[in-house]
């Protein structure tokens, strides 16, 4: 989800504002997953690098975080959304942990899952897994994939990366390996349902060979 910054310097407006307008589109997208029946929706909220910006704007999308799963948590149990939370979302500050447990408890029984990556890096995540795999003593593919934080959703089918940027800043590089990408110029708070559902047709047109002829 690329771009809140610029949408917001293009406004003359502060970063703090991209990141509210783009909270509002990801609410636009939950809404959206039972209509367009999508069994799973993954989103890159926060990365490990991301500790590298200044301390106001890491401290403002954390307050963010707080104030969305406040406001938001009652919407997912209503709709039926259940919540994954992949990355190292348990070294967040201990408030942050405690309302993500409550709204994983909360949304357990949901129908559609909207996974959101928290402190997540896909090569620190490979890396966690293949030392579980090491320690049970088998290296392989299937014993790597098997311990990915994503062990318990479907196969990524489309990955989608908003703002003209053609790159997956260490986003879900193992389960990246056969999915289809489409890199797209909308900022992400411009970023509509209807723009998803022009990715999935374009996806649906796509042949997927998975190495083969």
């Amino acid at each position: 989800m690329d771009g809140n910054g610029r949408w917001a310097k293009k406004r003359a407006l502060p970063r703090a504002v991209g990141h509210q307008r783009g909270v509002e589109a990801v609410r636009r997208l939950v809404r959206a997953l039972e209509p367009m029946g999508l069994e799973c929706l993954t989103l890159y909220a926060f990365s490990s690098e991301n500790w590298k910006r200044p301390d106001e704007e890491v401290d403002d999308l954390m307050n963010l975080m707080r104030k969305f799963i406040k406001s938001d948590l009652p919407e997912f149990v209503e709709k039926g959304v259940k919540l994954k939370i992949i990355g190292d979302w348990q070294s967040l500050a201990p408030d942050i942990v405690a309302m993500l447990e409550d709204a994983l408890a909360q949304t357990a029984n949901g129908r559609q899952t909207l996974a959101v990556a928290l402190n997540y890096g896909g090569q620190h995540e490979i890396a966690r897994a293949a030392a579980k795999a090491a320690s049970k003593g088998d290296v392989t593919i299937e014993t790597i994939t098997a311990e990915l934080d994503t062990a318990d959703l479907p196969p990524l089918d489309l990955l989608i990366r908003t703002s003209g940027e053609v790159r997956l800043s260490n986003f879900l590089l193992w389960q990246a390996a056969y999915a289809e990408m489409l890199f797209v110029d909308t900022l992400w708070p411009d970023f509509e349902p209807a723009h998803l559902e022009q990715a999935l047709d374009d996806f649906a047109r796509r042949e997927r060979r998975y190495g083969g002829r």
